[in-house]
């Protein structure tokens, strides 16, 4: 691993490292904050999941969570949204190709070559987290948007890897919506049973065991429909998950709304991964 930014914050460290990654078979990068308590003890991690058109810049530039986690004593990892590079499949559009990897398994050419983002997420990168930083095995996950959709999806299909759980306007029916169907054709086919493996309504219908979940939610979201936060919550009350979707009056889907309640967030995560 190459380090190839690093920034003192609130008595931590911001960092961001570059690595060959042969899941995805491309060069990664990805931001790592190290709290000030690093120095002398390893710590709980938390993944950060963004949503589309992101890189592993925004949260760490945008979203003030260096404060949180140097509070609460966690190592923040905020990896990239897709494989990048010359030579990996791309689209012109936003919701599909590089930034848009939607942390799934792609199958179908040209896609499956690199967009393997769920491997890279609950494999490759913890082993190399867990290997070059002071980091315990004790890990939570949240994210925004595809992201939430993707902390949703892999805390839910790695069961007990992960301890806690949280998203900001999550996708959490793919299935059901435009982008989904349009994601999940390209990188899937067009078996749609193949599609239930990355839609977390479905996975939490399917679980036996009883889990937690956090959601925010903004009422002035403009992709409101594309994310439908009460269809989860729906699912939860039905299969006795506890599902908690606060709906934030008049927030968009913004940064703004990521980082006024992203204190909450980091209190719920660290009770968790230090219980």
């Amino acid at each position: 691993m190459k380090l190839v930014e690093e920034h003192r914050s609130f008595g931590g460290r911001q960092e961001v490292w570059e690595h060959g990654s042969s899941v995805l078979n491309c060069t990664m990068k990805v931001g790592v904050f190290l709290p000030s308590k690093s120095k002398s003890e390893k710590c709980p991690v938390l993944y950060w999941l963004s949503g589309l058109t992101c890189t592993e810049q925004n949260f760490i530039t945008k979203a003030g969570a260096q404060q949180w986690a140097e509070k609460h004593g966690i190592i923040v990892v905020a990896p990239d949204t897709s494989p990048r590079g010359e030579g990996v499949a791309n689209d012109d559009a936003y919701d599909m190709g590089q930034g848009a990897g939607f942390y799934i398994n792609a199958t179908q050419d040209p896609w499956a070559k690199h967009y393997q983002m769920f491997d890279y997420i609950t494999e490759e990168l913890p082993n190399l987290i867990e290997e070059h930083f002071p980091a315990t095995s004790v890990r939570g996950i949240f994210g925004h948007s595809m992201g939430g959709h993707g902390a949703l999806i892999c805390y839910l299909k790695k069961e007990n890897f992960y301890k806690s759980v949280s998203a900001f306007a999550p996708i959490v029916a793919p299935t059901q919506v435009p982008w989904g169907t349009k994601v999940f054709t390209n990188y899937l086919g067009n078996n749609t049973e193949d599609w239930n493996e990355w839609d977390s309504t479905i996975l939490l219908s399917r679980s036996a065991q009883k889990h937690e979940i956090l959601i925010d939610q903004g009422t002035s979201d403009e992709f409101l429909p594309q994310l439908q936060p009460h269809v989860l919550a729906e699912e939860g009350s039905k299969s006795g998950h506890k599902v908690t979707v606060n709906m934030r009056e008049g927030y968009d889907h913004s940064y703004y709304f990521i980082s006024t309640f992203l204190e909450s967030h980091f209190e719920y995560h660290a009770q968790r991964l230090k219980s």
